[in-house]
């Protein structure tokens, strides 16, 4: 269990399209075998610790004829950011994805005092 010793918790969220490569022919779309497509997620303040970070499918397009494969998370979690993962693998074809993501944890407070 993580437990926030803040008397603020800050809460982030966001959205991102992270790949669409039904329209340009990209590797999800075409490729076979372990693929990934990772992005760098800046938060617009910075928590006092890593927080906790949710990462979901919004939207996915893909291909009905093959298996649907498809795993994505939060990796790399620092007081500032994280990567934001999509992974599939075997003959899946992914056209599209959209992610969503919501990050929870300690940030700073103007009643926090700091002692030098």
């Amino acid at each position: 269990m993580k437990r926030i010793t803040s008397n603020t918790i800050g809460i982030q969220q966001g959205s991102r399209v992270l790949f669409s490569d039904f329209a340009d022919g990209g590797v999800m779309w075409t490729g076979q075998g372990a693929r990934e497509s990772r992005h760098v997620v800046t938060f617009k303040e910075a928590f006092t610790e890593a927080p906790s970070v949710m990462a979901s499918i919004s939207m996915w397009d893909i291909d009905h004829k093959h298996t649907s494969r498809a795993d994505i998370t939060a990796e790399n979690i620092t007081e500032t950011g994280f990567h934001l993962v999509f992974r599939t693998w075997g003959d899946t074809r992914v056209a599209r994805v959209r992610a969503d993501w919501i990050a929870m944890g300690s940030a700073a407070s103007e009643d926090d005092w700091q002692l030098y």
